[in-house]
């Protein structure tokens, strides 16, 4: 179906890459996804595993930059433009979507400071890079820790009684980094870099970290096993372990002093992100749900002829356009201010998220007993929707920290 943009000053330029994004989700993402879905852990991320088909055509068109400034070889893309392509890419695939997005993490984070080395290292070769054999993660999640790391400006964030579980040490003109990072960092048993978020002073808590970029390809660096899950079979998830690892100081993007500051900009702008793909799966699943009802029959009379289902379709679509309203807003504000509003990221996340796992309920109860079977896609949206409300901090989480900052932060007093 096509949708109606409200936004009446998108460009011929915009619409274009949306309708390009669309036709790569559609003839490449979605039939890989399906394959992907039904494979084990090992088989998605096996050589010759349609999920580097994909990896390698989507670097072919620089999508996995899309978060890159151009001036360091990434895609001349307005915020909005990224808005646009990545609901495009979400609507394909959601787990292919994160991929995409985690592989660019650490010349992201580098870009944020632009140093010599890290250009030079990071951000030039991942933006050259077209055969997807420069994979970046986001590591911050840890065995004992998830959501809480994601919370800066929190009390417990500053709690010198809760350890991290990965430490970096300074040692002369390096660091020395131990620890885990959970089995949950995306990409993780498949990347060859990191964007790498762990603690430096323990008595500031969380708040004491830093924040690499590193490969991993270096000494005393390993990694587990892919995490078998009920959702987003299709992104590679895994632990990654480190013994006495040693990293250059201009490894690190973000110290302790700027830490904290530095994690609410990150996440501003990544907590948006899934607020914007969740978007994306949220259309899709009522895109379906809007098809099947059209040619099914049920009680002598086609589904969407039923006065019940004409109101759920309503409240599916009003979902699908207030996520990408908040979402869109959100992203494009915190892409484009000195002072981002993270409050606002968090709701696009949270209802963003949550609207995704209502609609494709509402669709899978739509499609009846074809809604449980792998036969139709609302099975694996839905089993996806309901992954994206822990993935990068659980909603429950994410909505006190959201409440303590609109105690702390409002009214706004200019």
């Amino acid at each position: 179906m096509d949708y109606l943009d409200l936004d009446l000053k998108l460009s011929k330029e915009d619409i274009l890459l949306k309708k390009t994004a669309n036709e790569f989700a559609r003839k490449v993402m979605r039939p890989i996804a399906k394959e992907l879905d039904e494979m084990t852990p090992e088989q998605v991320i096996a050589t010759g595993s349609p999920f580097w088909e994909f990896m390698r055509k989507a670097y072919a068109l620089g999508y996995h930059a899309i978060l890159i400034p151009e001036s360091y070889g990434g895609m001349d893309l307005t915020s909005l433009q990224q808005t646009l392509i990545y609901e495009e890419l979400a609507w394909g695939s959601f787990g292919l979507a994160v991929a995409l997005a985690v592989s660019s993490f650490p010349a992201f984070a580098a870009s944020m400071t632009a140093e010599k080395e890290l250009i030079e290292k990071i951000i030039v070769p991942f933006c050259e890079n077209r055969d997807a054999s420069f994979i970046g993660c986001w590591a911050i999640t840890e065995p004992e820790h998830g959501s809480d790391t994601l919370i800066p400006g929190y009390p417990t964030f500053s709690d010198p009684d809760i350890p991290s579980n990965c430490v970096a040490k300074p040692d002369g003109d390096d660091y020395i980094i131990n620890g885990q990072k959970a089995a949950w960092v995306s990409c993780g048993t498949i990347a060859t870099h990191a964007a790498l978020f762990c603690q430096i002073d323990p008595r500031m808590g969380h708040a004491g970290g830093g924040l690499f970029a590193i490969p991993l390809n270096i000494p005393g660096v390993k990694k587990g096993a892919p995490l078998n899950k009920m959702g987003q079979r299709d992104l590679n998830q895994g632990e990654i372990f480190f013994d006495n690892v040693r990293v250059p100081k201009y490894c690190l993007i973000a110290g302790t002093d700027a830490y904290e500051a530095m994690l609410e900009i990150t996440l501003s702008a990544t907590t948006s992100l899934m607020g914007v793909l969740s978007t994306g799966l949220a259309r899709a699943a009522f895109e379906e749900a809007l098809a099947y009802v059209k040619q099914r029959n049920q009680g002598g009379r086609l589904l969407m002829n039923h006065k019940n289902v004409q109101t759920k379709l309503f409240h599916m679509f009003s979902k699908v356009e207030l996520s990408r309203q908040i979402s869109r807003a959100a992203y494009v504000f915190n892409q484009n201010t000195s002072t981002p509003a993270e409050e606002y990221s968090l709701i696009a996340k949270v209802y963003g998220t949550q609207a995704a796992f209502e609609v494709a309920n509402d669709a899978v109860q739509l499609f009846g007993g074809n809604g449980l079977s792998k036969e139709y896609l609302v099975e694996k949206l839905f089993r996806d929707a309901r992954a994206s409300m822990i993935e990068d901090g659980s909603n429950d989480v994410l909505a006190i920290s959201g409440g303590h900052k609109m105690i702390r932060h409002y009214p706004r007093r200019d």
